[in-house]
């Protein structure tokens, strides 16, 4: 069975991220996120961890028992630490995850 998963799932193409997930007080407000929650995802790349997060804190049964925060929401932001490969930062749009530079943390 190991190596079954081996062959599905090569260790070497997948990544641990680390994500924070911010949120503003209110939803709706466009300044004043705060650090809401910190996971680590095991994913292949940035879009396999936005979406694990996504479906992790939009379904009850797979929130952890310690998130206070709500449901992941437009205008919500995820921050992907990399360590030395770097910083990123996204944005959920109506359309999707968008990538911003930089957020208002108060």
């Amino acid at each position: 069975m190991l190596l079954l998963e081996r062959i599905k799932r090569p260790k070497m193409l997948r990544s641990k991220y680390d994500l924070t997930i911010f949120q503003t007080p209110k939803y709706g407000e466009e300044k004043g996120y705060r650090e809401v929650y910190r996971i680590s995802v095991e994913a292949a790349g940035h879009e396999e961890a936005l979406y694990e997060a996504f479906r992790i804190f939009n379904v009850p049964d797979l929130m952890p028992a310690d998130y206070k925060g709500r449901y992941i929401a437009t205008r919500d932001i995820i921050f992907i630490d990399e360590g030395r490969k770097g910083h990123h930062y996204y944005r959920l749009q109506p359309n999707g995850w968008k990538r911003v530079n930089r957020i208002l943390i108060h």
